[in-house]
């Protein structure tokens, strides 16, 4: 016994630690492939996959590689995918996203039909991608975002998503009534089984930069007229009771991991399950850290999801999904 031991039988973290055994068996809390959703982009016009350069190791698929990537996926184990479309076309009002021939709505019913039985496939359910100006809703005359027309292209975009088969509708647009809107058209649709996951907390951030280059953004300017201010915090929580309010079956916190005490607050208040996504310039901040030798790769990304666990996220959204999962695999073994 230490000497230094407060008292006789004086509890002593250390011995809690003393194996890899012991420490896995104390575990707060476990990280499992059934807890991560793989974001995906498909590319109307590609006849290959593209490597994105801000962020090794993900692609623009075909719609060909996206299945056989969402088959990958399916093999791992990992809970769903979330699929993002970039069309051939586009306009003022994102025409594309309520065509059965848009490239988003062939995905969804291609991933569906292929892995829709083993994985929950799911569908960013936004404008940004299918707009000429980036936004993520229809404009005014002055280049203001108009809610209400926004939310009458969300509400048809909802009803073309499931119709396509989509399980789960990603509302990330953060416009007003955007859930109640969205649950509204699809109950009188006769989709009163599709589950809508509403981004509570999307903040105006400068890490979604490698994703803009994923979706070949149009933007000019920023968002964050309607976008959360990374100051706010306690407005997350009024966002919640706004959500839950108009029906949605899950929320979520995005960022990441500079937004972790936002994500356990929504968590401690939250009924529904909260996930939270690990966005595209904490993967390249990651990757290009391990390349240049300044951190050992795998427990960063591992240690990275546990902090999004410990927090209170239900699921994540992850780059590193199908990774992660085999890697847990291979460890079991």
């Amino acid at each position: 016994m230490s000497r230094y031991a407060l008292a006789p039988g004086a509890v002593r973290p250390r011995r809690l630690r003393t194996t890899p055994a012991l420490r896995r068996l104390v575990s707060e809390v476990r990280l499992h492939p059934a807890d991560l959703v793989l974001p995906m982009f498909v590319k109307e016009t590609l006849t290959e996959p593209v490597e994105l350069q801000g962020m090794p190791g993900v692609f623009q698929h075909t719609l060909d590689s996206l299945v056989a990537a969402a088959e990958e996926a399916a093999e791992a184990g990992i809970g769903g995918i979330m699929l993002f479309g970039i069309p051939a076309d586009r306009d003022a009002i994102g025409s594309q996203v309520d065509s059965p021939e848009g490239i988003l709505n062939r995905a969804i019913t291609a991933c569906q039909e292929a892995v829709g039985d083993r994985l929950v496939v799911m569908a960013d359910l936004c404008l940004d991608e299918f707009t000429d100006h980036g936004h993520c809703g229809v404009l005014t005359d002055t280049g203001a975002v108009d809610n209400d027309a926004t939310l009458d292209r969300y509400a048809a975009m909802g009803i073309a998503q499931a119709r396509a088969g989509a399980q789960v509708l990603g509302l990330s647009g953060m416009m007003d009534g955007q859930v109640a809107a969205v649950r509204d058209a699809l109950d009188t649709a006769g989709f009163t089984d599709t589950v809508i996951m509403g981004y509570t907390a999307k903040y105006s951030s400068a890490f979604y930069g490698p994703f803009r280059e994923a979706v070949e953004s149009q933007l000019d300017g920023d968002r964050r007229t309607y976008q959360q201010d990374p100051a706010n915090g306690r407005e997350a929580l009024h966002e919640l009771d706004l959500d839950l309010a108009e029906g949605a079956d899950i929320v979520m916190v995005k960022p990441g991991m500079p937004y972790l005490d936002v994500l356990a607050e929504v968590a401690a208040a939250s009924p529904v399950p909260v996930w939270s996504y690990q966005i595209s310039g904490e993967y390249a901040m990651v990757e290009f850290a391990a390349r240049a030798g300044a951190i050992d790769r795998m427990p960063a990304i591992l240690e990275s999801l546990i902090g999004f666990k410990r927090a209170g996220a239900d699921a994540i959204l992850t780059y590193w999904a199908t990774e992660v999962a085999q890697e847990l695999a291979a460890r079991k073994q």
